[in-house]
């Protein structure tokens, strides 16, 4: 099949990879522009679905619009039957969503209708789902509420964090990507409109979102930093009244009396801190102003905390 493929980031390099590697005619790729990057942001960084497209010799767009009619026009040059998008990052207009014949088709890195939007994978460990999974549907005018054509989950382990559910939800994507695509070229693929009763959002991340507050719970606090690592990460100013970013904790079990954010022990394990439900939660990572990510022992030889 003759497609335009639209990503950017690393989340949709399998998706792109999945079909050059079925056979398909990946005729162009949009991505993104370039970034700037480095100390002095004086160099620029193609995004890695880029990167993956000219090492395919596919050519590659990077408008900065898609409403003034450019990507239209050259849309209509390259003339796809297919458009397929995986976090792009940019809404589709309604010539482009009408241009292909066989339409646009999302990748979408959750059990849709739950947490349309921009971070999906980062609100299911915040909200401490035990399974998601990635979907592909067709595109709507409305963001993520195409009817679904495929469905695929995965379990939440208690512990995972957003990187490691990142990376396996952006290979199933692929996967399921190249079977829903040779299903819609054989006439097979179904088409399921979402049921808007059960619509959850995932709207994007900000640095609003990374204090903890101490009086959660112990559970809600875990999945709090879970789901925002490595961006932006959880913080807090309990540690010798210096704002640290925190990576990894852990539940202990054990409980406590004391008033929540009290530092209950630092050591070689970590650092205890009581939380609102009377548990306790164990720091094991954090990263302190102007320092680099570090496991708690290495932090508390340079910041010893009294407890």
């Amino acid at each position: 099949m003759r497609i335009v493929f639209m990503g950017t980031p690393d989340f949709a390099v399998p998706s792109l990879e999945g079909l050059i590697q079925a056979g398909h005619t990946v005729c162009g790729v949009f991505c993104q522009p370039d970034k700037p990057v480095g100390r002095h942001q004086n160099k620029l960084q193609a995004p890695p679905v880029k990167q993956v497209a000219l090492e395919h010799g596919i050519p590659v767009f990077q408008p900065t619009k898609l409403r003034d009619g450019t990507a239209l026009a050259q849309l209509k040059e390259l003339a796809p039957e297919l458009i397929v998008v995986a976090a792009y990052g940019r809404i589709l207009p309604d010539d482009i969503l009408n241009l292909p014949p066989m339409g646009c088709i999302n990748v979408h890195s959750s059990l849709l209708p739950k947490y349309r939007g921009a971070a999906p994978i980062n609100w299911a460990v915040i909200n401490g789902e035990t399974e998601t999974g990635v979907t592909i549907m067709y595109m709507a005018a409305e963001l993520d509420a195409g009817d679904i054509i495929a469905q695929a989950a995965t379990p939440i382990d208690p512990d995972e964090t957003v990187e490691t559910l990142h990376d396996r939800l952006a290979q199933m994507g692929g996967e399921l990507l190249v079977k829903t695509v040779a299903g819609l070229a054989a006439g097979t693929a179904k088409r399921t409109p979402q049921d808007e009763s059960q619509v959850t959002f995932a709207p994007l991340l900000s640095r609003a979102l990374s204090p903890i507050d101490w009086t959660k719970p112990a559970k809600a606090i875990h999945d709090q930093v879970r789901g925002l690592t490595p961006w932006p990460a959880t913080s807090t100013d309990i540690l010798n009244g210096e704002t640290v970013k925190v990576f990894a904790v852990q539940e202990t079990g054990e409980s406590t009396r004391k008033a929540p954010g009290t530092v209950l022990a630092a050591g070689k394990a970590g650092i205890d801190v009581s939380c609102g439900d009377g548990k306790v939660i164990r720091i094991t990572e954090l990263q302190a102003p102007g320092s680099r990510r570090m496991a708690a022992a290495d932090y508390l030889r340079g910041h010893p905390i009294s407890v």
